[in-house]
């Protein structure tokens, strides 16, 4: 295991600021997923951990230990590539055993014909093929150690590569998008190896993905990461619960969460026609934005599962529907506020299986109904108002 500590870390690429000045700390044994959209440097800050690449400016420690200058192999750090990266004219055994044999084997030794020139490595050579056939079997591979590559399924290959990194025995071990070249149904039966490869093996990892899904699955903890820069760092469901900023809240669930301008007055916040039942300390005129997830609202129809009434005050909405996506278990519907057509509504619900509808119809007019308990409110800025922050606005103007 190992502790990694990142501190301000930039880098540029000519005149594109892909890193500014990122800081992180993972604990040992933890499985930490760095997420966000193509291009926002995600796995750029793992090819720096890993050495590949060097920081403009910066500081990485392992346990303790000073690595911005360290080559690669100094430390103790392995790597899963996106597209594996295997020998196709290596057997599996093979391909498993390159970094063993790269760190532990002399360079005349490892020149075709030479084993049976170097019968005195006979013993290490062994050594090595057994920590293979170890790997394997954890891995549950060893019935392929003599295939090649291009006869491995998709998901062997990605164990294989998973094997070819366990066998240097690291301190962290850092994946960039692993997946993302599995069929759907195979993604899912990966990404719950790797979870359990992680709980047997106790390692530090550091797992790059764009898909929201595996992070939030997969992860201790989730570094949110947008342009260069770090938005927040936490456990899936407060990621989830209390974003710091709408562009957390946004990249995180799915549907998007809906987002409601509202403007404060001594009885609530209004959004156009409509007061929504929410007390609040700001001030009237205030501009706000209540962000209020898709799972949240309630919508009542034949063939949906019907929710429990909330407790405490409800937002009530009239919402005009545009389109309804079925997704079998559940429908996603889309629509606008009725009365703002330029206000954006995502419903997510639940089919009910006692019901016996298949097919969802939905009027073109659908009345809302959502706990404001759930409702998540920012500033104009984008900024998180916490439930702490407003009560101290409500006692300082009572």
């Amino acid at each position: 295991m190992a502790r990694l500590t990142l501190s301000d870390i930039h880098k540029s690429f000519g005149s594109t600021e892909v890193l500014k000045g990122i800081s992180l700390d993972v604990a040992n044994g933890e499985f930490l997923s760095l997420v966000g959209s193509s291009g926002c440097g995600k796995s750029t800050l793992l090819r720096i951990i890993s050495g590949l690449e060097t920081p403009d400016r910066g500081t990485i420690e392992i346990d303790g230990k000073a690595m911005t200058a360290l080559a690669p192999k100094a430390r103790g750090v392995a790597m899963v590539f996106q597209d594996y990266a295997l020998y196709p004219h290596m057997t599996v055994a093979q391909n498993m055993a390159m970094p063993l044999i790269m760190a532990r084997l002399p360079f005349h030794a490892r020149l075709p014909g030479m084993k049976w020139l170097t019968p005195h490595l006979a013993p290490l050579r062994a050594e090595m093929a057994g920590q293979v056939e170890q790997v394997a079997q954890q891995l549950h591979i060893d019935h392929l150690l003599e295939r090649r590559p291009a006869q491995l399924s998709g998901g062997q290959r990605q164990r294989v590569a998973l094997g070819r990194a366990l066998v240097r025995n690291p301190t962290l071990f850092l994946m960039d998008e692993p997946l993302s070249n599995l069929d759907a149904k195979l993604r899912v039966k990966v990404r719950t190896e790797i979870v359990d490869l992680h709980r047997a093996s106790g390692l530090t990892f550091v797992y790059v993905t764009h898909d929201q899904v595996e992070a939030m699955t997969m992860s201790d903890r989730v570094a949110l990461l947008q342009a260069g820069t770090l938005l927040q760092v936490a456990p899936p469901a407060t990621l989830y619960a209390e974003p710091q900023s709408i562009d957390v809240a946004k990249f995180i669930g799915s549907p998007e969460i809906n987002l409601l301008p509202v403007c404060a007055e001594p009885e609530g916040l209004r959004l156009g026609a409509t007061l929504l039942p929410l007390s609040h300390g700001f001030k009237p005129g205030t501009d706000l934005i209540v962000g209020l997830r898709p799972e949240a609202l309630r919508l009542s129809a034949p063939g949906l599962a019907q929710l429990r009434p909330a407790e405490g005050p409800e937002l009530q909405l009239d919402m005009v529907q545009a389109s309804i996506e079925d997704l079998g278990s559940e429908i996603v519907v889309h629509g606008a506020v009725a009365a703002l057509p330029d206000i954006a509504l995502r419903i997510r619900a639940q089919k009910s299986l006692q019901s016996g509808v298949h097919k969802i119809a939905l009027p073109e007019r659908l009345s809302l109904h959502a706990p404001m308990a759930t409702a998540v409110i920012f500033d104009i800025n984008g900024k998180r108002l916490d439930p702490q922050s407003v009560a101290r606005r409500q006692e300082a103007l009572a």
